[in-house]
């Protein structure tokens, strides 16, 4: 019905539906693709089902609608009968709501509502809808954003973070640092003489060796640190719970793990070393970039002393 049309002829036209025979009526909703059923709000009993719910779930045969359409031996921990009553115990209106069956998987929009049965009892009457196409459709489209979100975040060479993920896991970082007062350090390290090596043996000799490098800082880390490629060769790792002497450890055991280490490309093999920067917070920083400002410092000195060690 439309909003303007006539109310006779709304009127009408539901006196009609009502003066429908039983037969009919029961025709249209053995014809509907949904699930229609009815059960008694004490007991549980099934009263009525539709075709389609016969044709899903089997013949009600008097049987609970927990253990026919659930598959239970027991009221279902989720039913709503409660919900469809006002504070009067009279029906309230009508509830909308999404689940997944546990007996066969799939997911339904349901309608479900208290109404008088003819004998004048409270029944719960269920319209369900199977949506499972659409909730799986729904569920590949989240996992594809998710997906392509953790892309935007991943360094494509080394599978770490790449500087925008560093940059907003280190605001979290930092700020459940100072609420908790624990300590956070970040060491920073660049690969010594890079340039020269991507001169010497090419493009693919630099990425084999930034994907090897890669690979050593993740077995270096712990869970909770968060280790990012923030530039070519610059790399940069965010400790929390960490004293400075802690990360001045970890920074000289992944010098010492990459100056042994060699990389072979085509007929050459490269070695490779790195010089690290460590610092740690302090109160009076404003942000991640005073960290890293005196990390880089670190770096600095470590470079003006010869590469391949630790400052800081």
């Amino acid at each position: 019905m439309q909003d303007g049309e006539p109310v006779f002829f709304r009127e009408t036209t539901v006196a009609n539906f009502r003066q429908t025979d039983p037969q009919a009526l029961l025709t249209i909703l053995d014809n509907l693709d949904a699930l229609i059923y009815v059960a008694d709000m004490d007991t549980h009993e099934l009263l009525f089902m539709n075709d389609y719910g016969r044709r899903v779930w089997g013949e009600p045969a008097g049987r609970k609608c927990w253990a026919v359409l659930q598959d239970r031996d027991s009221p279902c921990p989720f039913c709503t009968n409660s919900r469809l009553l006002d504070e009067h115990g009279k029906p309230a209106e009508p509830l909308v709501w999404e689940f997944q069956n546990r007996a066969n998987g799939r997911w339904y929009q349901c309608r479900d509502q208290a109404i008088y049965w003819p004998d004048g009892r409270l029944v719960r009457l269920e319209i369900a809808t199977d949506i499972t196409e659409r909730r799986e459709m729904e569920e590949a489209l989240r996992a594809e954003r998710e997906r392509a979100d953790a892309l935007a975040r991943e360094d494509e060479l080394t599978g770490l973070n790449n500087r925008r993920a560093f940059f907003e896991a280190a605001e979290k970082l930092l700020a459940r640092a100072r609420r908790s007062e624990r300590p956070l350090s970040l060491v920073q390290f660049d690969l010594d003489w890079f340039k020269q090596i991507n001169d010497e043996h090419g493009h693919e000799a630099g990425d084999r060796l930034l994907r090897h490098i890669g690979r050593l800082i993740g077995n270096c880390v712990r869970e909770g640190d968060v280790a990012a490629r923030v530039g070519g060769e610059e790399f940069v790792l965010l400790l929390p719970d960490t004293e400075q002497g802690e990360a001045r450890t970890l920074a000289n055991r992944l010098r010492q793990s990459l100056s042994g280490s060699v990389v072979a490309c085509r007929d050459a093999t490269v070695s490779v070393s790195a010089s690290f920067g460590v610092a740690s917070l302090l109160a009076a920083d404003d942000g991640i970039d005073d960290l890293m400002a005196r990390a880089d410092r670190a770096l600095y000195r470590a470079k003006q002393a010869g590469r391949d060690c630790v400052y800081g």
